[in-house]
């Protein structure tokens, strides 16, 4: 009981953190379940959090959605996510990619916690430098960006910052910009359960056996969206820059930490 109201408090108050912090739902809840739950369920959880947060969203402006960009940028984006979440699948065995040792600790890292833990450390780092922030891709390259956002979406849920990058010059409105992604965003989350769902047994798959603690993840779960659903009607999303950094490099450190087993 302790543990699920451990990590259903954490998961709340992240989710608030988005409104201040700069950086996506999905960036910052994935760090925190790490913590507490093995990396591929942490990567799991995030993603039924993401799906009902942007469910919500196309729920109230599913109307303003521009199609020809869900059609070229989206199935793209949902082909490229199968991939990038079966390869998540066949990393999450338990065997050691390499072993170091440090102050008379062994640290054994997986292929799939190296492979994450570069992940967080690229995206923070690319949300931490102002110009490539700024980078936007020509418009002609959509159904490229749909394919890039949607692979590293299935393989780490990263998505939010290559999406982004390429909607930006469409010159969509802000209502237009906000369900559109959402779209694209609960179709990439769609498949990435299911793929995820299958790999950990929760759909009847075989391919890996994890022991899921249900409640706290549960909790978690509902937390989370709670946090979300609180922030968007009572806060205004105002990014603090300094917020920004020290999350900002919080991430750097979680990633380091991830990818060397000193986490």
């Amino acid at each position: 009981m302790t543990f699920a109201i451990t990590l259903a408090v954490a998961a709340f108050l992240t989710s608030l953190l988005t409104f201040f912090s700069g950086f996506g739902l999905g960036t910052l809840l994935l760090p925190v379940f790490a913590l507490f739950v093995p990396i591929e369920v942490a990567v799991s959880a995030t993603a039924v959090v993401h799906a009902a947060n942007n469910m919500f969203k196309v729920g109230l402006l599913a109307k303003l959605a521009r199609r020809d960009v869900v059609i070229r940028f989206g199935i793209p984006a949902i082909a490229a996510s199968f991939l990038g979440a079966f390869l998540l699948t066949r990393m999450s065995s338990g065997d050691v990619l390499f072993a170091w040792s440090l102050g008379g600790r062994t640290m054994d890292v997986r292929l799939i916690e190296f492979v994450l833990g570069l992940l967080i450390l690229g995206f923070a780092l690319f949300e931490l430098a102002p110009r490539l922030r700024k980078i936007r891709a020509p418009i002609g390259w959509l159904p490229v960006g749909g394919a890039l956002s949607g692979f590293f979406g299935g393989l780490s849920g990263h998505q939010g910052a290559l999406r982004a990058m390429f909607l930006t010059p469409l010159g969509l409105s802000t209502a237009e910009f906000a369900s559109t992604q959402a779209v694209i965003a609960v179709l990439v989350d769609i498949v990435r359960i299911v793929v995820y769902g299958w790999s950990l047994g929760w759909l009847g798959g075989a391919m890996t056996r994890v022991d899921i603690p249900w409640q706290p993840i549960a909790a978690a779960v509902v937390a989370a969206f709670a946090g979300a659903l609180l922030g968007r009607r009572l806060l205004p999303k105002v990014t603090l820059d300094r917020l920004h950094l020290i999350v900002g490099w919080l991430l750097v450190v979680v990633g380091v930490g991830l990818a060397t087993g000193l986490a």
